[in-house]
């Protein structure tokens, strides 16, 4: 699968695989990989028409808006797996993290 795989898209995969079978809100998302909407949200985008990722919105509170979730197909996380070993073990996305040194 051709997929542009940009530092920033990168780091939302190694987002997703620090807890791979978990909803992800795009707020949480920006909050762990630093990304502003405008980057993240295209990217997320992307990978979900690609069927990378699975997208359902959660019923707001009362007085709340809908939240819209996010979360690896089987096929979005066999990618996303291979694609960190090929970026030797996840290392950019990583190091962007804060979870490996530089």
């Amino acid at each position: 699968m051709k997929l542009r795989l940009s530092p920033q898209t990168l780091l939302i995969l190694d987002a997703f695989l620090l807890q791979a079978d978990e909803w992800k809100y795009g707020y949480d998302l920006s909050r762990i990989t630093g990304l502003k909407s405008g980057t993240l949200y295209p990217i997320l985008m992307r990978l979900a028409e690609r069927g990378l990722l699975e997208t359902q919105w959660e019923p707001g509170e009362p007085g709340k808006p809908p939240r819209h979730m996010y979360r690896f197909t089987p096929d979005g996380l066999r990618f996303a797996r291979s694609s960190a070993a090929a970026d030797a073990g996840g290392a950019l996305g990583q190091v962007a993290l804060g979870l490996v040194e530089g």
